[in-house]
């Protein structure tokens, strides 16, 4: 098996964090344990598992943020990161879908 996929995440407070795809068995994992007895995401768990087992670098708990700004912003990141709606992946599927359309537009 490869090494499992990672990302540099810079907030806009200038941290930089690292963080590394747990494999898609772990991510069902994370988002099973988050949830309370109705389904609902209990912010403080997923915050927990995000930082146990996506940020690898810095090793961090909850109450090692500042405030709670970076605490969300770097959360979300990595949650985005290992349920695939990366920011950034995002931008250049997009470029990609604008090409394919302007491709048949032309035809």
């Amino acid at each position: 098996m490869s090494a499992f996929k990672q990302k540099k995440f810079t907030s806009e407070a200038g941290n930089t964090y690292v963080f590394q795809h747990p494999g898609v068995r772990m991510v069902s994992k994370i988002n099973d344990s988050s949830k309370n007895k109705h389904g609902v995401v209990m912010e403080e768990r997923l915050s927990e598992e995000i930082l146990k087992h996506v940020i690898v670098q810095p090793k961090m708990k909850i109450d090692d943020f500042g405030d709670y700004q970076e605490y969300q912003e770097t959360i979300n990141a990595a949650y985005a990161f290992i349920s695939g709606v990366d920011q950034d992946d995002d931008q250049q599927a997009g470029d990609k879908r604008d090409q394919e359309t302007g491709s048949r537009a032309e035809s």
